[in-house]
C-alpha cells in the first residue's frame, strides 16, 4: 500500500474509532441516566409512609420484569466501558476488510451479542433478587442481602478472584486481538457468535463481581460506579491480574467480617 493510501486508511480507522466510542459512550450515557432516574425514583417513595410494607409484599410478574428492567440497564452502564477495548479493535479490523472488499459486518452485530448475554445474566439477577424477597433475606428498603447471605456472597468473589476460571477469563478479556485471531468467523452470524463468546469471557470474569450490587446495595449509586471502575480497571490497567487478586483476599476479610459481625 501506498504513503497516501496509509494515510488514508489511518484516517478512515480514526474516524471510525471515534464513530464507534461515541455510540458507545452515548449508550452508556442512557444508562447512567436511567439509573439516575431509578435512584431519584426510589429516594422520592421512600419518603411515602406506606412504602416498606409495600416492599414486604410478594413479587409479581410486573415486579420481576422491572427488576429486570434495573439490572439490564445497570449491566449495559456497567460492562459497555469495559468492552471498548475489544469493540475497537473488531471494529478496525472490519473497516481493513472492507477496504480489501473481503466479507465484513456491522459492528452492532457483535455488541448485540455481547449485549445479550449481559441480558441473560440479568434476568438471572432479577430472580435472585426476587427469590432473596420472597424468602425475606432482602434488607426493605435497601435491597441489600442479610448480613451472613452478604457475607457468603463476599466470600465466594474473594476466592473466585483466585481461580483458573477467573485468570482465563480476564486474560481473554484483556487481548482483543488474540480472541479476535483465534475467534474470527465471518458473516453476520459469525460476528454475532464471536459477540457471544467475548460475553461469555466476560461474564465468566464478572458475575460475582457484579452479584455483590445484592450485598453493596443493588441501586446503591456509589457502588455501582466503583464496581464498574474496578471492571475497566482489571481489563486495562497494566496489573490487572494482580489487581483482581490483591481485591480478592480483601473480599474474603470482608467477608469473614460481615458474618462474625
Amino acid at each position: 500500500m501506498s504513503i497516501g493510501g496509509s494515510i488514508t486508511l489511518e484516517s478512515v480507522l480514526k474516524r471510525d474509532r471515534l464513530i464507534v466510542v461515541a455510540g458507545l459512550a452515548a449508550m452508556a450515557a442512557l444508562g447512567w441516566a436511567y439509573i439516575l432516574y431509578l435512584v431519584s425514583s426510589m429516594a422520592a417513595m421512600d419518603m411515602e409512609a406506606d412504602v416498606g410494607m409495600a416492599r414486604m409484599h410478594p413479587w409479581g410478574a410486573t415486579d420481576l420484569a422491572l427488576a429486570f428492567v434495573m439490572w439490564a440497564v445497570m449491566m449495559v452502564a456497567m460492562m459497555v466501558p469495559s468492552a471498548t477495548p475489544m469493540i475497537l479493535t473488531f471494529a478496525t479490523i472490519n473497516r481493513v476488510r472492507r477496504m480489501q472488499q473481503r466479507p465484513f459486518v456491522s459492528t452492532g452485530v457483535f455488541l448485540a451479542g455481547y449485549v445479550a448475554v449481559w441480558g441473560a445474566f440479568s434476568l438471572a439477577a432479577a430472580l435472585v433478587q426476587g427469590g432473596l424477597h420472597g424468602a425475606s433475606l432482602l434488607v426493605p428498603g435497601t435491597m441489600r442481602a442479610v448480613p451472613y447471605v452478604g457475607g457468603a456472597l463476599l466470600l465466594a468473589a474473594g476466592v473466585f478472584q483466585w481461580s483458573r476460571l477467573k485468570y482465563v477469563c480476564l486474560t481473554q478479556c484483556r487481548t482483543p486481538a488474540n480472541f479476535l485471531a483465534s475467534e474470527w468467523r465471518d458473516g453476520t452470524g459469525g460476528a454475532l457468535v464471536m459477540g457471544v463468546r467475548h460475553g461469555v469471557y466476560c461474564l465468566g470474569c464478572c458475575w460475582l463481581l457484579m452479584a455483590l450490587l445484592l450485598v453493596l446495595g443493588v441501586m446503591n449509586l456509589l457502588w455501582v460506579a466503583a464496581l464498574a471502575t474496578f471492571v475497566l480497571a482489571e481489563k486495562i490497567a497494566p496489573l490487572g491480574v494482580w489487581i483482581s487478586r490483591v481485591t480478592g483476599v480483601l473480599l474474603v476479610a470482608w467477608g469473614v467480617w460481615m458474618i462474625a459481625g
